[in-house]
């Protein structure tokens, strides 16, 4: 975030899943740098969430570094126990946590299919009931889904993907809709192709519609895409809601 978005999150207690590397850490380090206490989750890499808490520790705010399976639900409910326990308030809920595969449609099995959108859907499901438990018992606050280009044009190799991301679009309208009364926003930021060292289960970028024809001619960095998910946490957001915000480029324009 800019000089002037400093402490504006202050008092403020945000989530993010997913985040011990990539977008997810970049987001979890702005929601700090704006003034927010930062919970840091991810599935199992322990001493990488951890090294992100400390970051944001070394920036005067407090974090926990939790671990869990965002498909599973006694994982989920455990993670805002301590999330209770510590802060006593969720404001912020990033959904973040996903994971790719690549496949072509006429090989990709079942399981594998049902494996990416437990991940994509079904923790974004779990997550924003328990984050709305929190939320609307404080008077609201704010969730942002992390959908993606491939959810817009679609993707070779990737359908499973496509149709996880495709769903948070309705997820994300859907709670906009239920929760405007209680004080919650809901949004969904699209990231497109975004720079910067991927993890060896993040698969290559996969061609796209179009021929990957982004207007700006470069990918995205990392804080650009954290920059448009921290700004929807803002209390100049407190507007909009239901909406999908491309991060693109160019590469995809509704």
């Amino acid at each position: 975030m800019t000089d002037n978005q400093e402490n504006v999150l202050a008092g403020k207690v945000a989530l993010v899943t997913g985040s011990s590397r990539r977008i997810g850490r970049a987001t979890a380090l702005g929601l700090a740098k704006a003034g927010a206490d930062v919970v840091v989750h991810a599935r199992s890499s322990r001493g990488e969430i951890e090294g992100v808490a400390d970051e944001i520790r070394a920036l005067g705010r407090r974090s926990l570094a939790l671990l869990g399976d965002v498909t599973s639900e006694a994982d989920v409910t455990a993670v805002f126990a301590a999330i209770r326990d510590e802060f006593g308030r969720l404001d912020i809920l990033i959904n973040n946590a996903g994971i790719r595969g690549q496949r072509p449609f006429m090989e990709m099995s079942l399981e594998e299919w049902r494996a990416i959108n437990a991940v994509i859907l079904d923790g974004a499901f779990l997550c924003s009931r328990e984050a709305l438990k929190l939320m609307t018992a404080n008077g609201g606050g704010a969730i942002v889904n992390i959908g993606g280009v491939t959810g817009h044009i679609g993707a070779v190799n990737r359908a499973h993907v496509s149709t996880g991301k495709s769903g948070l679009i309705g997820l994300t309208k859907a709670l906009a809709v239920e929760f405007a009364d209680r004080g919650v926003t809901v949004n969904c930021v699209a990231p497109g192709k975004i720079g910067g060292k991927r993890s060896a289960t993040a698969g290559e970028s996969p061609p796209m519609p179009g021929g990957d024809k982004i207007l700006l001619g470069r990918e995205g960095r990392l804080e650009e895409a954290a920059y448009m998910i921290c700004a929807l946490c803002m209390p100049g957001a407190r507007f909009m809601t239901g909406q999908t915000v491309h991060v693109s480029g160019g590469l995809y324009m509704p």
